[in-house]
């Protein structure tokens, strides 16, 4: 049995938390600054940090200093390419079936 390597394991440790998962979701629309991120949250802003340093060190997330504020975004591509490689190494049938479904809905066009 092949063990994970750690850059992947860590991705998937930090998509374990809800909190976390979250946080990636509500950075899907662009970059947010620590405070607006954390007052989305009912826990403190440390504990947000922490949650933001783990996506950080995962590569999930990347930030920018704006004068005094800290802004996060997230990387899309390393999401996809762990979470779409595990995809395709456990269940490649599936990824086969859903790209030709997908296929299909666009040839055939919007419907009515």
């Amino acid at each position: 049995m092949t063990q994970p390597d750690d850059d992947t394991a860590g991705v998937f440790r930090a998509l374990a938390d809800p909190t976390r998962r979250q946080i990636l979701q509500d950075l899907k629309d662009g970059e947010l600054a620590a405070g607006q991120i954390a007052s989305r949250f009912a826990i403190s802003a440390p504990s947000v940090s922490r949650h933001l340093g783990v996506l950080k060190h995962a590569g999930l997330i990347t930030e920018r200093r704006d004068g005094n504020r800290i802004l996060y975004s997230l990387v899309e591509d390393r999401l996809a390419l762990c979470v779409g490689g595990f995809l395709s190494a456990v269940c490649p049938e599936q990824i086969v079936l859903r790209h030709t479904k997908w296929r299909s809905s666009a040839q055939e066009g919007p419907t009515p």
